[in-house]
């Protein structure tokens, strides 16, 4: 077979974030945030972990940087931790906190490992949470202060910015579902937070083109292709209202500056919307640079009556799962870059996270033998390809995670890295699908 070779100038990297790797929660001045609180309420994480150590990141970060610079990883996608910036939120910055992060970028850069930062990865100072959270319009103004801190201090540096992490998982996991801090359980609320999230997205953009910086800006969306489970009228009703919540609520805004209609009425009961203020939608469609696309997994909608927006989940037959039971579904990920290009922008689109968590061991040799991230890897990646062969903007890849990591409400009970870590002794073990992926960079092929 023919080699599927990708353009010299495509980026291959890998992502983490601040809570989920760096631990030290409390050293250096660090403040707590809300993953810090709510990781204190019972019941929350399933294995009752936190991440007050995590994969100790903050101190083994060189070691980290040298496992990027084996493999060949030419990005390094991670998230500033806003409460080791600004303890408070706002006001005096922690000088300790922001060289933790100048020494990380320059380490970075002399390890030839391109920094890409996203600002905010669900972290939000707990002091902030206190005063109303992201509930609070003034968390906009403030996000901006935290946001100017870090391209003055980083920009010179740095040519890649994201400003928001999937501010549906924010919003809705966070707000509605409660499975995320601050774990509030209240969909008015929740459609409040993304509309803050979008606002303060905007502003910064906004702010970063002003001081006339270099580099590139964007947003992360975790975008789903949704699919009905049939061909009856029931069910691809409900496949368009499963569109609109994941997938339209945010793309609507950021392109073509209003909310879907479909949605808006469908959302009437919950919310007179009278938080969206004059020149907010302007404000919201600011243009950007890139669209990042965090991808795992497809949706398919079955009609459910019980259900208050009467869509289900299912999984089909014969379809293979990861170990968070999300359908492995590689052509999604061509399907969701393609619409996104016909129907909402033609920017450049990066996948900002794409992986899979399996229950990775050492075994007796001493390696990691994950040949179902491979073969999952392999199957996605012949989509990028394809997505690049039809002249789609497709940019970068950025393989989530580089290594095993506190998985949110899952706590270190799932592994998505390529690098594995005992979270005994956090040493630090490259997995076979770290090897191979090291291959495909270094061939720039499949």
């Amino acid at each position: 077979m023919e080699k599927k070779r990708f353009p010299q100038d495509f980026i291959w990297g890998a992502a983490t974030a601040s809570y989920q790797i760096e631990g030290a929660s409390k050293k250096d001045g660090k403040g707590d945030s809300i993953w810090d609180t709510f990781t204190l309420g019972k019941g929350n994480i399933s294995d009752g972990t936190n991440g007050d150590v995590a994969c100790d990141h903050y101190h083994k970060y060189l070691e980290d940087i040298a496992i990027l610079k084996e493999l060949n990883i030419q990005s390094y996608r991670f998230s500033v931790a806003w409460p080791r910036i600004f303890p408070e939120g706002f006001g005096k910055v922690n000088q300790k906190g922001l060289d933790f992060y100048q020494r990380l970028v320059d380490s970075l850069l002399e390890a030839g490992v391109s920094p890409a930062v996203t600002l905010y990865h669900w972290d939000l100072p707990q002091k902030l949470q206190d005063i109303g959270g992201w509930e609070n319009r003034d968390t906009i103004s403030y996000f901006e202060e935290y946001a100017q801190q870090m391209f003055q201090a980083l920009g010179d540096r740095v040519s890649m910015w994201i400003t928001h992490n999937e501010p549906w998982v924010v919003s809705i996991n966070g707000n509605f579902f409660g499975a995320h801090a601050p774990g509030k359980k209240d969909f008015p609320t929740a459609l409040l937070v993304a509309h803050h999230l979008l606002v303060s997205h905007g502003k910064v953009v906004q702010n970063y083109r002003q001081q006339n910086q270099k580099g590139k800006i964007g947003i992360t969306l975790n975008l789903s292709p949704t699919y009905p489970y049939s061909d009856s009228q029931e069910d691809k009703k409900a496949a368009v209202l499963e569109d609109g919540f994941l997938n339209r609520w945010f793309l609507d805004p950021l392109f073509r500056s209003a909310y879907p209609k479909d949605m808006l009425e469908l959302y009437q009961p919950y919310s007179d919307f009278s938080f969206i203020k004059n020149d907010d939608m302007e404000v919201i469609s600011t243009p950007i640079d890139f669209l990042g696309i965090n991808y795992y997994s497809c949706n398919v909608i079955q009609y459910d009556e019980s259900n208050e927006f009467k869509t289900k989940h299912v999984i089909r037959e014969n379809v293979g799962v990861t170990d968070m039971n999300w359908a492995i579904y590689p052509s999604g990920i061509y399907d969701i870059i393609e619409r996104i290009n016909r129907e909402y922008t033609t920017k450049d689109i990066y996948i900002t996270e794409n992986g899979a968590a399996f229950p990775d061991i050492i075994e007796k040799d001493g390696r990691v033998h994950d040949q179902k991230r491979i073969d999952y890897l392999e199957k996605h990646f012949s989509y990028l390809h394809k997505a690049i062969e039809k002249g789609l903007p497709l940019k970068g890849y950025y393989l989530w995670s580089l290594m095993d990591n506190f998985e949110w409400g899952f706590g270190f009970s799932k592994r998505f890295g390529i690098v594995h870590i005992d979270y005994q002794t956090l040493k630090r073990t490259i997995k076979e699908s770290g090897y191979w992926y090291q291959k495909v960079i270094a061939n720039h092929s499949l």
